[in-house]
């Protein structure tokens, strides 16, 4: 095995022994647990309930133009 090799090699196996020690959960777990995360959350999230136009930071700036 060369230098590079050798070095790759080492690389692959410390991320091998990383992701042997992950804790693992199932998907319908980490799905039920986002789920939960959203619903409990939703009353801060401006998609769902919109931002005041008095507190909207890009609303459009309001142009007084006065016909001479």
């Amino acid at each position: 095995m060369s230098g590079s090799s050798s070095v790759t090699a080492m690389k692959v196996i410390q991320q091998l022994w990383l992701e042997v020690r992950l804790n693992w959960v199932k998907v319908s777990q980490a799905a039920t647990d986002l789920k939960q995360f959203c619903l409990q959350n939703a009353q801060h999230d401006p998609l769902l309930m919109g931002v005041s136009s008095s507190t909207n930071p890009f609303r459009p700036q309001k142009v007084y133009s006065f016909l001479k």
